[in-house]
């Protein structure tokens, strides 16, 4: 039986309480201040049983740039030990011409998320896409065609957002993707302000349950806080949400930096053990063998003294994140001829296939042969008066396979 324990260093205490408790600052402008999405995060958080602490800092227009050498927002980044950080550009910047954007917006984007690592390393970076013009942004019409519908505009502020979490290896919350896939499945709900550039309070709303999706990795489907929409517009926008972060977690980076702890093993039956790790994304490494003993190397090989059933754990982490993986594994020793029964001996073991069980008191016993998957392969009755009985085991494939008399205890006998 295998157990997996997925959680942040920071917050096993939260999680043993099965909760979820997050430190998330948001550095952006209007698009984020409208209707206050900070707070519909944290009362959507705390309708699923976790908690929010929040912070924000959006001034009206602002980018990435103006954030990157503002002391405030520095300052706020230094504030907490934050494990999310949202970073939201302007609204248009990164429609703009790549060319354009390589120098506008992509160097802040990475200056932000130098400073944040700087402050605490194991703080996850989270960039807030947003959502095209209702009807495409008219001021850059003319000199960016692409731009001239919401459809073009919103490629291209999709693409500059993955951009910007690919290049930072930071998480992206989809919200621009949920709003067109709102509009796709009802062209009547109005997500849009009356500038038909901000979010109302439906397409906020909307936001915050990509955000609970995004980093909670929760579905806000069933979440009963609905704010200021009735209850089947808030339900429609939960279930847009849940649809679009979990249809492409790994486009959107959730997971993807996860530390993940997995291991295989081979033993040589004479208890040498190899453990093959193959985690991911880890630095350091704790095992436990289940004899008492332990180890810290990435690919360890550990002598069992003795057969039996071991659970064996790895603990793997990147300092920030931690993974357990707990198998249990079964030791089998062969080599020097053993018991059937207390008047029986099986020899050579091991062979190429041919046994030899004796005793005083073979005679008309019946020997099985099972494989260890307890599926009964072969039998022999022996005859009258014998003490001595040979096996042929050469029609079966090498490996370890069980042999007991009829009624009596087994063996483990190696066929190589």
């Amino acid at each position: 039986m295998k157990m997996r324990l997925l959680v942040l260093a920071l917050l096993l205490a939260s999680m043993a309480q099965a909760q979820s408790s997050y430190k998330t600052l948001f550095l952006g402008n209007s698009y984020t201040y409208v209707f206050d999405l900070p707070s519909i995060l944290q009362s959507l958080t705390l309708a699923g049983g976790d908690t929010l602490f929040k912070d924000s800092y959006t001034p009206g227009g602002y980018t990435l740039q103006g954030h990157s050498g503002d002391v405030n927002a520095q300052s706020k980044i230094r504030s907490q030990q934050w494990d999310f950080v949202v970073l939201q550009e302007q609204s248009q910047r990164p429609s703009f011409p790549q060319n354009q954007v390589q120098t506008q917006v992509y160097p802040y984007a990475a200056q932000l998320d130098d400073s944040i690592k700087a402050n605490d390393s194991c703080t996850v970076t989270v960039f807030y896409m947003t959502w095209g013009r209702k009807n495409g942004d008219a001021s850059n019409c003319a000199s960016w065609p692409p731009v001239c519908t919401y459809a073009g505009m919103q490629y291209e502020l999709r693409r500059s957002y993955l951009n910007m979490a690919n290049q930072n290896s930071a998480l992206v919350a989809p919200c621009g993707s949920a709003w067109w896939e709102a509009i796709k499945r009802n062209s009547l709900l109005e997500l849009y302000d009356v500038d038909q550039s901000h979010p109302n309070y439906a397409g906020s709303y909307l936001n915050g349950c990509v955000f609970y999706a995004t980093m909670y990795r929760e579905s806000p489907v069933g979440l009963n806080f609905y704010g200021l929409l009735d209850t089947a517009t808030a339900q429609f926008l939960q279930h847009v949400a849940h649809d679009v972060v979990f249809d492409s977690l790994t486009l959107w980076r959730v997971g993807l930096d996860d530390v993940t702890a997995n291991w295989t093993w081979v033993s040589d039956f004479q208890g040498n053990t190899n453990f093959a790790n193959s985690s991911t994304n880890a630095t350091s490494y704790h095992w436990d063998f289940g004899d008492g003993s332990v180890d810290s190397v990435a690919q360890p090989l550990h002598q069992y003294n003795a057969a039996g059933l071991y659970p064996v754990t790895l603990i793997a982490t990147d300092g920030c994140m931690t993974d357990t993986l707990t198998d249990t594994i079964e030791i089998i020793l062969v080599g020097s001829p053993e018991p059937l029964a207390s008047s029986f001996c099986i020899a050579p073991n091991p062979s190429a296939g041919l046994f030899t069980a004796s005793g005083t008191g073979i005679a008309n016993a019946t020997l099985q042969v099972w494989d260890l998957q307890g599926r009964l392969l072969h039998q022999v009755l022996a005859q009258d008066g014998d003490a001595r009985m040979q096996l042929d085991l050469r029609h079966l494939p090498k490996g370890v396979y069980l042999l007991r008399m009829l009624g009596g205890p087994a063996i483990r006998v190696l066929l190589q």
